[in-house]
Order: structure tokens, then C-alpha cells, then sequence
């Protein structure tokens, strides 16, 4: 079975579906010559496809139902970890991913960036990928004699159906804020996608859940599942929860106290938010009978995540920092976190930062971000994120409606690279400069066009262009 024309071969059904930017309609003709056994469709079959046409409710749906039941269903075979929630499933996911392999289990890793099958690198096209390939990935893990997937689950997989029917064993939830609702349209259908992993979406409800306690929406999730439900959070009464927190630019160390006893964590991740991100993942870690002490290493041995508190060096007497933080929530937390860094270092240095909403996204949290940053930082510099279908100065104007009432300096430069060329020229010595926003992205989106563009790249172009050398 197929879903994208290009990869269909004689013999094999078609499912056509509305995608993001292709309808699988518009080459139904297409493969029906190339020799499509069949098309799998929720619409009525037009009178001159003369093969053979099933119509289904869902097409997403059907897709995944039939991917399952093909390849015999191997996410009953293997342990599936779900991580879902606003911000941090990255880093969440390729914590538990660490932590399993220190314990020795072969493991596969979906998300954002790549995946991972048994250590094979495929790129990543969306956050959770199609049904099928999903099914494909699991499928591989199992003649590799791998037994736990752990994978991002985005809230346009849960709402689309791409991970329908599939039987997770454990689902952890991280934080909800505001994102996506130029998808979703309220902030109650964006939060009720997220809750339906943990009703089963589709099929049986997780054997686990892991919930971070400090959210708002952790009450609902943890009376899902009950007793089956594990808490994590800064709170006391959190069974996962920290304590002795150290937090500097060369990374985290704490104390966690779990049900299993306590761990010694020391981390290379920066940031006073990824505690949270080690907590989720300490907690699934327990769930599944994992010792303190190769949680402790499983952390340790994680390195740096693409694009995430991720530095760019090149000898410049100030830091730079590119981070993939695009919702209100995450940049209030990445400045958060930078200060708070400051402080305890007793630097007296600025916070600059660069940063641009996305065209075609959510209108509504442009100004929302313009007054955080405005609040947080010391100087803004307001640019291009991946403008798309809107006009880039349009956007920025949505921005300054809530950057104008604060009172902080702030600079406009639509063009990305000429925005980097004016934060880093604009560093004193002891500052820190922030590119929010595109993180591990390699790319920039000009109208339907795809242009190769990466924050750390051309800042160290710029770097070298003013005199610094690594």
C-alpha cells in the first residue's frame, strides 16, 4: 500500500487523502496507470476510474488500520512510548531514548529532528510521520530485535488520525500553551487532542502515563488512568521531583527522588526548563523497572540536542545561542532561563534577541511573543521566521503591537540574515544573543518555496566575518 503516488508500484493500493499542500486525488488517474490494485478513498468513485474503488469514513484512519493489520500489528509487540505536550517532546524523547540504551535495550527514536531505527538516521518530513511509514519503522525495529519505540506525537497526528488505533503502552504528557491554533482554532480542541493519547486515540488506552503535575490540565490527565498514572514536577507531593537544583552554562546538576530511590543527575543540557524534561523522562524510565543508577548515566551519556540551548562558538567575547523556541510559552522560558544563568554567574551582560513568527500560523500569539520578549530582554531584534504566503512586514507589524508596550529598545530587519548580521554586531562583551525560533531548521519558506537557511550556519559566517575565528 501506497499513500504518496511517487512510491506506488503495480500491485499496490493507493489512499488517497488531502494533504498539507498536495490533494492524493489529483493523481489518482496517475496510478491507476501506473497499475494501483486499488484506491482507497472517502469520497464517491468518479465514473471513469475504472479501478477498483473502496470508500471509506476516514482516509487517514483507514490508512493506519490497514498498516497495522498488514505488517500483524507490531506495536503490540513493542513497548510504544508517546510523548505529547507543547513544548519539550524533543529533548524528552531523546532523554528516554538515552536512558534505554544505557540499559541495553535496542530502541527506535521518531521526532522532530530524525529518526532513528537501531541507529539508522532517516529525515524527519513531519514531527510524527504518516500511519504507514510509522508501521514501517516499528516493523524494521522488530526484525532488528528491538522491543521500545519512543516517539514525538504531535497534536496534527492526533487530530489527522496518523497514529489511529495504535496501542501505546506508555503516554507522557509535558506542557500545554498556546500553539497551533490556526490549526486547531480554540484553545479546548488543541487541548483535547492532546488528551486523546491518553484516552487511547483510537485504541486501548496506555498501560502508563507519566504527567508533569505543574500544568494546569495535569488533574484531568492524571484521572484518566488512575493508579496507573505517574506524577513528575517541582512540587512535594510529585513522585518524580527534584531537589539541590544547579543550573550554570555548562549545564544541569540535581538530586531527583523517585519511587525507586534517589539519582545523582548531571547533565549537559542548559536551562532551568529541561529539568522538567529529565524529570519526564526519569519517570518513564522507572515505569519500566530502569535502576537509579542507569537513569543517572542514560542522562549524562544524552548529548546536546539539535538546535535546542544550542551554542554557536567561533572565540566572540559573547554567547550565541540558537533555540528552536516559537510559542509565547517556550521564549518566556528561554529568556527565563538565560537570565536566571546571568544571574547566577554574576554577569551584568545584556540579553539580545532575535526572533520572527511564522506566515500562514496563528495570528493571535504574533503579540504575545512581541510583549515577552519586550519584557525579558534588553534588546529585540524583530525579523523573518519562515514567512511562507504573508507578507514578512505584515507579520512583523501583528508582532509590534505587543512589543510597543513595553518600554526596550528593538530594531526590524525582514531579511534573516541581515537580522543576525545587526544582533551580533550590536554584542558587548559578557552578553548573550538569542536566535529564537528555527533551531535545528535548515530552512527557510518564502511563499511555496524552500530556500536552504540555518541560524547557526550563517551566524558563524557573520562571526567570521567580523574577525572571530573557532
Amino acid at each position: 500500500m501506497q499513500y504518496d503516488s511517487r512510491h506506488l508500484s503495480k500491485g499496490e493500493v493507493f489512499f488517497a487523502f488531502p494533504g498539507e499542500r498536495v490533494d492524493g486525488h489529483e493523481f489518482v488517474d496517475a496510478v491507476v496507470q501506473s497499475g494501483a490494485a486499488a484506491i482507497v478513498s472517502e469520497r464517491i468513485a468518479p465514473e471513469h476510474v475504472a479501478a477498483r474503488w473502496v470508500q471509506v469514513k476516514h482516509g487517514r484512519k483507514a490508512l493506519a488500520a490497514a498498516a497495522l493489520a498488514f505488517y500483524k500489528r507490531p506495536d503490540r509487540q513493542l513497548k510504544l512510548i508517546g510523548v505529547t505536550g507543547t513544548n519539550g517532546k524533543t529533548t524528552t524523547v531523546c532523554l528516554i531514548d538515552s536512558i534505554f540504551r544505557a540499559a541495553g535495550i535496542v530502541t527506535a527514536r521518531i521526532g522532530t529532528i530524525n529518526h532513528t531505527i537501531k541507529g539508522r538516521q532517516v529525515s524527519a518530513v513531519n514531527t510524527t510521520p504518516e500511519s504507514l511509514d510509522l508501521v514501517r519503522y516499528f516493523d524494521e525495529l522488530l526484525q532488528q530485535n528491538g522491543t521500545h519505540a519512543v516517539l514525538e506525537v504531535s497534536s496534527h497526528a492526533l487530530s489527522l488520525g496518523r497514529v489511529h488505533g495504535m496501542d501505546f503502552d506508555t503516554a507522557v504528557f509535558t506542557n500545554l500553551s498556546r500553539d497551533h491554533l490556526d490549526f486547531h482554532h480554540s484553545m479546548a480542541a488543541y487541548q483535547q487532542a492532546k488528551k486523546s493519547l491518553f484516552e487511547g486515540a483510537g485504541g486501548v488506552s496506555p498501560r502508563f502515563t507519566v504527567i508533569n503535575r505543574d500544568d494546569a490540565i495535569s488533574g484531568e490527565l492524571l484521572s484518566i488512568n488512575g493508579p496507573s498514572s505517574l506524577s513528575y514536577g517541582m512540587s512535594p507531593d510529585c513522585a518524580v521531583r527534584p531537589s539541590h537544583i544547579q543550573a550554570d552554562f555548562s549545564g544541569l546538576r540535581m538530586r531527583v527522588e523517585t519511587p525507586s530511590g534517589q539519582c545523582e543527575i548531571a547533565s549537559t543540557l542548559r536551562g532551568e526548563f529541561n529539568v522538567q524534561n529529565i524529570l519526564a523522562a526519569t519517570g518513564v524510565a522507572i515505569r519500566y523497572g530502569i535502576s537509579v543508577d542507569v537513569i543517572s548515566r542514560g542522562v549524562e551519556k544524552c548529548e546536546l540536542v539539535a538546535g535546542r540551548f544550542e551554542t554557536v562558538s567561533a572565540g566572540q567575547p559573547f554567547l550565541v545561542i540558537v533555540d528552536y523556541a516559537h510559542t509565547p510559552n517556550a521564549l518566556e522560558s528561554l529568556i527565563r532561563a538565560v537570565r536566571s544563568l546571568l544571574r547566577t554567574e554574576k554577569s551584568r551582560g545584556r540579553i539580545l534577541t532575535l526572533f520572527g513568527c511564522g506566515g500562514d500560523r496563528d495570528r493571535g500569539k504574533r503579540p504575545t511573543m512581541g510583549e515577552v520578549a519586550g519584557k525579558l530582554s534588553d534588546l529585540v531584534v524583530l525579523t523573518s521566521d519562515n514567512p511562507r504566503n504573508e507578507d514578512p512586514l505584515n507579520i512583523i507589524n501583528d508582532v509590534l503591537v505587543g512589543l510597543r508596550k513595553v518600554d526596550v529598545s528593538y530594531e526590524l530587519e525582514s531579511d534573516r540574515r541581515e537580522a543576525i548580521r545587526k544582533v551580533l554586531t550590536s554584542a558587548r562583551q559578557g552578553d548573550v544573543v538569542l536566535l529564537a525560533g528555527k533551531g535545528h531548521e535548515t530552512y527557510q519558506v518564502l511563499g511555496h518555496e524552500k530556500t536552504f537557511f540555518d541560524d547557526r550556519e550563517t551566524a558563524r559566517e557573520v562571526l567570521s566575518e567580523m574577525g572571530y575565528r573557532a
